[in-house]
């Protein structure tokens, strides 16, 4: 299995994004493999969206709020949704330890890929390359 990290699942989110075409095209390319996304991934982004709610008092002005978050949810539908263990979280609270500064967030979705035995596909290759063992891609750079 391969996961998607928030960078990489936004480009599949939004077509019009730059890296929707090369993403699609590199995981079309292997048609055998099963493609996944974090249960904090989704926190991610269902917090943005929140905030935006949240932000906005005019009900009017959050319509367009609540039609992103419903399209959110039917975005992760779709996809295998790995959860935050109990072995994940203890991977977590290890590397938390060994580099403190890094992400929670990452930390998590670093934690979750190192537990599954999985690659990760992120942009954030500053962060990520941190982490002791963890195997992970860039599949927006060109």
């Amino acid at each position: 299995m391969i996961i998607l990290d928030t960078n990489h699942l936004s480009a599949l989110k939004y077509e019009e994004s730059e890296g929707f075409a090369r993403l699609t095209a590199r995981m079309l390319a292997r048609p055998y493999e099963e493609f996944g996304a974090t249960v904090i991934s989704l926190e991610e982004q269902m917090r943005g969206w929140l905030a935006v709610i949240a932000r906005w008092n005019d009900p009017v002005r959050q319509v367009s709020a609540y039609a992103e978050l419903s399209k959110l949810n039917d975005f992760y539908s779709r996809w295998t949704l790995l959860e935050f263990d109990e072995r994940a979280a203890l991977q977590c609270v290890r590397l938390r330890r060994s580099i403190p500064r890094v992400g929670t967030m990452d930390l998590k979705i670093a934690s979750i890929a190192l537990a599954q035995d999985v690659l990760l596909l992120t942009a954030n290759e500053r962060d990520f390359k941190q982490v002791p063992g963890l195997g992970f891609e860039n599949w927006l750079s060109a």
